[in-house]
C-alpha cells in the first residue's frame, strides 16, 4: 500500500472512532387556532374555526375535519351592542352564506355543501360601511380578540370589455378608477359570470379573484387609474380555446365586485400572495403572515364591496 493511501485510511478511521452520538430534543408540537373570518358590508359574519396541525401529519381530510373547532365562545362588539355567533352547520346557512364560504375557502360551491362542519354565524348582525366589528373568542382557556375596519366603497368611474388586438372574440375587462386622496385603501376585484347555462342557472355560482387581485393604492394614492384584470374564472365551455382561457368572451355577462378593506387585511393577503410566489422558489426568504388577532393564525377581514355588471360587448 501506498504511504499516502495508508495514512488516508488512518485518519479515516481515527474519525470513525471519534463519533459522537448527539441528542437533540424537539420542542412537543403546539397548536395553535386558526381563524377564517369575514364581515361583509350588508351580509352577516362568517367565521370558521380549525386548530393547526403539525407539519409531520399526514395531509387527509380526516385530519382537516377533525381539526374543526365548534366548541369555542364567539361574540362581536360593535360599539356598544354585543353579538354572540352559534356554529351553524353549512345546509343551515343560507345560500348566499354558503358561496361566501365557498369564495372564503376557494373551492366550489358543491364541495362545500358537501362538508360535515360548522361555522359561527349570527343572522342579528349585519355589517355596515364605517363601522368597527371586533371579534372576540374564547377558546380551551384563552381569549382572543381581533378587530377589522368596513371603509367607505369606492365605485369604479368606468368599466368595459376592449377585444385584443389578435383576437376577434377575446378581450380583458377594462377599468377606470378614481382613487380617493384621504387615506390608504385596499382593494379586492372579484368576478363572476351570469349567461345561464343549459338548466337556467348562472354559469358561475360564486365570485372569484385571480392571483393579484387584491391591491393597495400605494402608488396611485389620490389618482385616477385605467387597468385591466384577466379572467380568473374556470373554462365551462370547451368552445373556448385554451390560449384564452384568461380572456373574457364576446357576449359573456361579468359581475364585478369590488371591495374595500382595511390596511391589516390587504398586508395578511399580499403576504399570503407573497409566500405562494415565494414556494416554487429554494432560495426565497421565509415570509411571516400577519394575523390581526394576536395569538392565533388566520384573519378576521372587513369587506365593503360595490358591484358592476360588465357585458362584454363592443
Amino acid at each position: 500500500m501506498k504511504k499516502h493511501a495508508y495514512i488516508a485510511l488512518v485518519l479515516l478511521l481515527g474519525l470513525a472512532s471519534c463519533t459522537k452520538e448527539i441528542d437533540i430534543q424537539i420542542p412537543e408540537y403546539a397548536p395553535r387556532l386558526v381563524v377564517d373570518g369575514n364581515i361583509e358590508a350588508g351580509s352577516n359574519p362568517l367565521v370558521f374555526l380549525t386548530t393547526s396541525n403539525p407539519t409531520s401529519d399526514t395531509v387527509s381530510l380526516l385530519n382537516y375535519l377533525q381539526s374543526v373547532v365548534t366548541d369555542a365562545s364567539v361574540f362581536v362588539v360593535c360599539a356598544n351592542d354585543t353579538f354572540y355567533l352559534e356554529p351553524v352547520a353549512i345546509n343551515q346557512l343560507t345560500l348566499s352564506s354558503q358561496k361566501r364560504l365557498a369564495e372564503m375557502l376557494r373551492i366550489e360551491l358543491e364541495e362545500v355543501q358537501l362538508l360535515p362542519i360548522q361555522v359561527y354565524t349570527s343572522t342579528t348582525l349585519i355589517g355596515d360601511e364605517g363601522r368597527t366589528y371586533e371579534l372576540n373568542i374564547q377558546f380551551e382557556g384563552k381569549a382572543y380578540k381581533g378587530q377589522t375596519f368596513l371603509p367607505a366603497h369606492t365605485a369604479l368611474d368606468s368599466l368595459y370589455w376592449k377585444r385584443e388586438a389578435d383576437s376577434i372574440e377575446y378581450g380583458y375587462s377594462w377599468a377606470r378608477l378614481t382613487d380617493p386622496s384621504s387615506s390608504k385603501d385596499a382593494y379586492r376585484w372579484e368576478v363572476r359570470r351570469i349567461d345561464k347555462q343549459q338548466n337556467g342557472t348562472d354559469l358561475d355560482a360564486i365570485f372569484r379573484r385571480a392571483r393579484r387581485g387584491i391591491f393597495s393604492d400605494e402608488y396611485f394614492n389620490g389618482q385616477t387609474i385605467e387597468f385591466y384584470v384577466q379572467n380568473p374564472l374556470k373554462r365551462k365551455d370547451s368552445t373556448h380555446l385554451k390560449e384564452y382561457r384568461r380572456y373574457f368572451r364576446f357576449g359573456d355577462s361579468v359581475v364585478v365586485k369590488l371591495s374595500k378593506m382595511d390596511p391589516a387585511v390587504y398586508l395578511y393577503y399580499d403576504r399570503m400572495d407573497a409566500q405562494l410566489d415565494a414556494n416554487a422558489n429554494p432560495y426565497a426568504t421565509p415570509i411571516n403572515i400577519p394575523s390581526n388577532i394576536p395569538g392565533c393564525l388566520g384573519i378576521w377581514a372587513g369587506y365593503t364591496p360595490w358591484y358592476d355588471t360588465l357585458f362584454c360587448v363592443d
